[in-house]
C-alpha cells in the first residue's frame, strides 16, 4: 500500500468535511445529546457523510469506523489488519462553544497502529499530515506544505497543553509534581498537533478518550518524531480489545526528561 498516494485525496476530503462543518457553524444550529450525553450537531453528521462517502469511493475494500456510524462488533473487526478510523468532528463541545478548537480526524490503522493521519482545523484553515515513510507536515491556508517536528529539548518552564473540557485532580497532581510549567488549555486533537510542531513539550492525558479521538493526531506526532505512550511506556495500540476506550496516555515531544517517572511523585 502506497501511503503517500493517500495524502492529497485525504487532505481534500478532510477540507471538504471542514467546509460542511463551517456551513453549520455559521448558523443558529441545534444541539442534540447522544446516549452518553455528549453533544451532537448537524455538523457532525454532515462531516461524517462526506468523509464516509469519500473513503468508500477511494478505497471500497477497506472497512471504516466512525464515531457517528456505530462500532462494529469486535468479533468482526478483530480480524481487520487495516481500516479507516475517523472522528468527523472532534471537539463538538468546542464547536458548540464557538471557540474554533475543533478538528476533522481521518486515520489509517494498519496492524493496530496509526500509520497515516490527517487532522484538519476548519476555523484556522490548517491541516496536519502524518504519513509513515514521508514524515509530518503542516499545510497552513494557501501556503506550501512545510515539514514539522517535535522539539528535542524541553523549555523552562515546561510548555504543557491539556484538555479544555476535561481536567481532573490527577492532572493537577501531576502538574504539581512537574514543577514550573506553562499550562495552555485547548480542545480536540489540536493538543497533539501543537506538540507535533514543537510549540509544546508535553500533553499528559489522564482522563477518558476514545480511539477515534486520537488516531490521526497520533500519526502526526509520531511522524514528527514524538511519541504517544500509555502510562507503562508502551505505544498506544488500536483495535486490540472489545471497547474503543483509550487508556491514559502521554503525548511526548521533548524526550530529554522522563515524564512518566513523575507519575509516582503525583500519587
Amino acid at each position: 500500500m502506497d501511503l503517500k498516494s493517500f495524502i492529497e485525496p485525504i487532505v481534500a476530503l478532510a477540507e471538504d468535511a471542514g467546509h460542511a462543518i463551517l456551513e453549520v457553524y455559521s448558523t443558529d444550529f441545534e444541539v442534540q445529546s447522544k446516549v452518553d450525553e455528549s453533544p451532537l450537531t448537524q455538523a457532525d453528521l454532515a462531516s461524517n457523510h462526506r468523509i464516509v462517502a469519500g473513503l468508500r469511493h477511494l478505497t471500497p475494500d477497506l472497512p471504516i469506523i466512525s464515531e457517528e456510524s456505530g462500532l462494529p462488533d469486535f468479533e468482526e473487526r478483530r480480524h481487520w489488519d487495516r481500516y479507516w478510523l475517523i472522528d468527523p468532528l472532534d471537539g463538538t463541545k468546542e464547536f458548540v462553544n464557538r471557540n474554533g478548537e475543533f478538528t476533522v480526524n481521518i486515520a489509517l490503522i494498519v496492524n493496530n497502529r496509526p500509520v497515516f493521519g490527517v487532522v484538519h482545523v476548519p476555523v484556522q484553515n490548517k491541516t496536519y499530515v502524518g504519513c509513515e515513510g514521508v514524515g509530518a507536515e503542516l499545510r497552513d491556508a494557501d501556503r506550501p506544505p512545510r515539514p514539522i517536528q517535535v522539539v528535542a529539548k524541553s523549555r523552562e518552564p515546561v510548555r504543557v497543553v491539556g484538555s479544555r473540557s476535561h481536567r481532573g485532580a490527577s492532572l493537577d497532581a501531576y502538574l504539581a509534581a512537574l514543577g514550573p510549567h506553562d499550562m495552555v488549555p485547548m480542545g480536540s486533537s489540536l493538543k497533539f498537533c501543537v506538540v507535533a510542531e514543537g510549540d509544546a513539550d508535553l500533553y499528559p492525558r489522564l482522563g477518558p478518550t476514545s480511539e477515534w479521538d486520537t488516531a490521526a493526531a497520533q500519526a502526526v506526532v509520531e511522524q514528527a518524531g514524538g511519541s504517544v505512550v500509555t502510562l507503562d511506556g508502551k505505544s498506544m495500540a488500536y483495535n486490540a480489545k472489545a471497547d474503543i476506550l483509550n487508556p491514559h496516555f502521554f503525548v511526548i515531544g521533548a524526550s530529554d526528561r522522563d515524564w512518566l517517572a513523575l507519575l509516582g511523585d503525583s500519587e
